[in-house]
């Protein structure tokens, strides 16, 4: 039974979440709109026991920023919104509260401030992808990216990261296979703890302003297929990469390396497809032996001191593509006929030699032929509007689905080779379950960073659009690499443009996805209710839209019980019979809109018969209602005032152990606990047989394990309650609520306001105690009439001392909530009274759905 209501109660908080969320956010899947269940009919969205695990989002024409509410889907493992160029802002710290997550794509989008240190709580994280954003500062450690130890992905590519690398950066605990920090302004030298990393597979720095020599222990990733350190200003020794026997591609170009000759690594690593170390302070003869190597495609050695003759003869790998020799001194040149790819030797003496100075090889342009594009010409004169496409296919027209992928690191340098992008095509085609042939590739060309830009419209199986599910499905696929590339292209990523032609939408297939105020949330902001049956079977009621819980208030405005801060609070009864109480915050409340979603999270995760149950909720384009279990007699304060049935002492033991217990439930039982943070009799509920709930979460305070102690807030809570030591310090602790629960304790003993009359109780009960008055312990003209007769009781005398301990001025020497229900409980049983639990913090959880009109007084805020 608790069971249900608690899941109910987590739906409704999940639908608060998603609309915080969707708040900030402008084209959210028309989906989301539409419907009330996240878990069965959103784009994008997958649940597990009604929790969010997956968010799917990629290319979505998101617009807007990430919300701190991203921080209460605790149980996401999967958060996918990258390819969205209109979402950004600054990144909240609360992505750190998601500690089950696996995979964070964030990339291509535009997110801007620097990177939450929170993401080293992410113990569980795989995949970080944060590239291709306008993130800033340094990079965070301890806390941060170094407590990431299970992380296999660091991609921070073209971002504008200032500042050194931390050395504790990276350590040997790592199990990274990619760094990407590439186009960034990074400054000081590269971190030497890097070289421990041996499970390190792509390194790539290039693009940055790092000093000094390349540590010696980069010779310790034997696993390295790309090594990139190009255009910084590293100097000293060319690093001896000779031990990276799986290396593919290395760059090390335009940076100030000693002179020397050429590495004697690069003509022993068999593995090497491509090199460049252009502007490298080389010199001397280029050995044969280096374009012999088996997998050499791409060979950069511009802008070098190379001279004497060029030796190109003998047995040339099949696979050498490129030669760039740009700007050396090579004085000769013997090239083996068989060679017919490119090889630039402009700027070299040898070009002005008469008799080779009109070899091809001395032009820059060496063949006018052009990069691949697919070919259409089978679908003769077909044309198409200027939103359609040409479909290879079938030749007809049609809305693809268009981006970039930019290729990082491919081992070819050939643009003209068919082969390779043909067996892209139909890898594509394949792997992302397209129709063969459906696939479109143009644009093909090498960017100022030396990545391989592809151009690419793939088109749908069926129809003229894509539906949004399958744009989800296939933008995720390329933005999370799932997709894997033919070998050679390498790793890769994706720029989405804008989809808005989805199957099924209005006006020629074009999106018709609001981007105007969202309806509100828990069915279209009807108001969700969970009933109890006389069989205590939780079942969710028909819904019911504002207005109709309006008019069974008849109306709102008649039924006042109360009012505080947050609003008014009224009595209501259902259809069904049922009484419930309804807290209805003033319209558009600011303040109102941070209590009710404290409230809501909080109550979900509590469960015990001395707290106030909330059974719903409403949140609909300004208006904010809470519905709680009706509790019919009132605040212990009308009671304390005779404006209810009369308190004896014995009650008022039972009231005081009741609360004690509810509030020591927050603070030892609660996982994480809370600080509630306003407790007084006001948010003291009595029921029908006076048992007591603790009414009013809106200022309650969850406190984290790294809190423990003390939390330093704003000042909140009602004035004559306050802790003197909180309101100094602004440090919250458990302590805080004890304090209160002392004035609680008093107000129980006199049934005095705790201000009145310029008058505090603390300090009139402080003056007044008298330890040798054996009839009223100096308290007779304090004490309320009506328990003179308890006044000379030793049990009366013990009370009067834990309220005064619990209201010490030094928080350390207050009891704690634990204790005082132990002390509380030793009481009733010297009364002869059972205290109604054999354990020291009850925590039975709620049986029936009650609740009740908490009235709240004067809130003071300090700043």
């Amino acid at each position: 039974m608790v069971a249900m209501q608690q899941l109910l109660l987590l739906f409704l908080l999940l639908l608060l979440h998603l609309k915080a969320l969707m708040n900030n956010w402008r084209n959210e899947p028309e989906s989301w709109t539409g419907s009330t269940d996240p878990c069965t009919s959103w784009v994008g969205i997958s649940c597990s026991n009604g929790r969010v695990t997956e968010m799917r989002l990629a290319s979505m024409n998101l617009q807007g920023t990430l919300s701190n509410a991203i921080g209460q889907l605790s149980a996401l493992k999967y958060l996918d919104l990258s390819n969205n160029q209109n979402l950004g802002g600054p990144l909240t710290p609360n992505i750190g509260n998601l500690k089950q997550l696996t995979t964070l794509a964030l990339n291509s989008n535009n997110f801007t401030g620097g990177i939450p240190p929170t993401l080293g709580l992410l113990s569980n994280l795989f995949w970080l992808d944060m590239s291709a954003n306008q993130l800033s500062g340094q990079i965070p450690v301890s806390p941060g990216l170094n407590q990431l130890v299970n992380t296999r992905h660091f991609h921070f590519s073209e971002n504008q990261l200032t500042g050194p690398m931390s050395e504790s950066l990276f350590s040997d605990k790592m199990n990274l296979i990619h760094v990407l920090f590439d186009n960034n302004q990074l400054t000081g030298p590269i971190p030497a703890e890097l070289g421990s990393i041996t499970t390190l597979q792509i390194l790539r720095l290039d693009n940055n302003k790092f000093t000094g020599a390349v540590p010696t222990n980069i010779s310790n990733l034997v696993d390295l297929n790309v090594l990139n350190f190009a255009d910084n200003q590293l100097h000293g020794t060319m690093p001896d990469l000779s031990t990276l026997t799986k290396l593919n591609v290395v760059d090390l170009s335009n940076n100030s390396f000693d002179p020397s000759a050429i590495p004697t690594w690069m003509l022993t690593l068999e593995t090497l497809a491509s090199v460049a170390i252009a502007s490298g302070g080389l010199h001397g003869q280029i050995p044969n032996r280096i374009f012999t190597l088996p997998r050499l495609q791409q060979v950069i050695l511009s802008n070098n001191a190379f001279n004497g003759t060029l030796d190109m003869t003998g047995n040339i790998t099949q696979q050498l593509q490129q030669v760039n020799l740009l700007n050396n001194r090579i004085v000769a040149a013997n090239i083996t006929q068989s060679y017919n790819r490119t090889l630039v030797l402009v700027g070299n003496p040898v070009c002005l030699d008469p008799d080779f100075s009109s070899s091809r090889f001395c032009s820059i342009q060496q063949d006018s032929a052009t990069s691949y594009t697919t070919s259409v010409t089978h679908c003769g004169s077909t044309s198409c509007s200027s939103d359609q496409s040409l479909d290879p296919a079938n030749c007809g027209c049609a809305y693809p689905y268009m981006g970039m992928i930019f290729f990082r690191s491919p081992l070819f340098a050939d643009l003209r080779n068919n082969e390779h992008f043909q067996l892209l095509e139909a890898s594509l085609s394949t792997e992302l379950g397209l129709q063969p042939g459906s696939v479109f590739l143009s644009d093909i060309h090498f960017t100022s960073d030396n990545y391989l830009q592809v151009q690419v419209r793939l088109f749908p199986s069926i129809g003229t659009s894509f539906n949004l599910s399958e744009v989800t499905r296939i933008g995720s696929d390329l933005s999370n690499q799932n997709y894997k590339p033919p070998q050679g292209f390498g790793p890769y990523y994706f720029v989405a443009d804008p989809y808005v032609h989805f199957a099924g939408a209005a006006d020629g297939g074009k999106s018709q996805v609001s981007t105007g105020a969202i309806a509100g949330i828990a069915v279209a902001c009807g108001l969700i209710l969970i009933a109890v049956t006389s069989g205590a079977i939780f079942s969710l009621l028909q819904k019911r839209r504002t207005r109709e819980l309006s008019g069974r208030t008849n109306p709102f405005e008649n039924n006042e019980i109360g009012s505080g801060s947050y609003g008014k609070v009224y009595k209501a009864v259902l259809v069904d019979g049922t009484n419930v109480a309804i807290k209805r915050a003033e319209y558009g409340s600011k303040q109102g809109a941070v209590e009710f979603k404290n409230e809501i999270e909080l109550l979900s995760r509590v469960h015990h018969k001395n707290l106030v149950s909330l059974t719903g909720f409403c949140y609909e384009q300004g208006e904010q209602m809470l519905v709680y279990e009706y509790v019919s007699n009132g605040t212990l304060r009308q009671n304390l005032q005779a404006r209810g049935i009369y308190l004896d002492w014995k009650k008022r033991l039972r009231i005081a152990l009741g609360s004690a217990r509810g509030l020591a439930y927050l603070h030892e039982l609660a996982d994480p606990p809370i600080i509630h943070r306003d407790v007084k009799s006001t948010n003291i509920l009595l029921d029908e047989n006076f048992k007591p709930k603790v009414a009013d979460f809106g200022l309650s305070k969850l406190v984290a394990d790294t809190e423990k102690g003390h939390i330093s807030t704003q000042v909140k809570g009602t004035l004559g309650y306050l802790d003197p030591e909180y309101y100094m310090t602004q440090q919250l602790s458990e302590k805080s609520d004890v304090y209160s629960f002392g004035v609680v304790m008093l107000e129980i003993l006199s049934g005095r306001l705790p201000i009145s009359n310029g008058r505090y109780i603390v300090r009139e009960f402080r003056m007044a105690i008298n330890p040798n008055d054996h009839d009223y312990y100096g308290l007779q003209g304090i004490v309320d009439p009506a328990i003179h007769d308890a006044a000379h009781t030793a049990r009366f005398r013990r009370f009067v001392q834990l309220a005064m301990e619990c209201v010490d001025e030094s928080a350390s020497r207050r009891p704690t909530m634990n204790s005082v229900v132990k002390e509380i409980e030793t009481m009733l049983h010297s009364e002869g009274l059972s205290s109604g639990s054999s354990s020291t913090v009850e925590f039975e959880h709620v049986g029936t759905a009650s609740t009740s009109h908490p009235h709240s007084g004067e809130v003071v805020t300090a700043h």
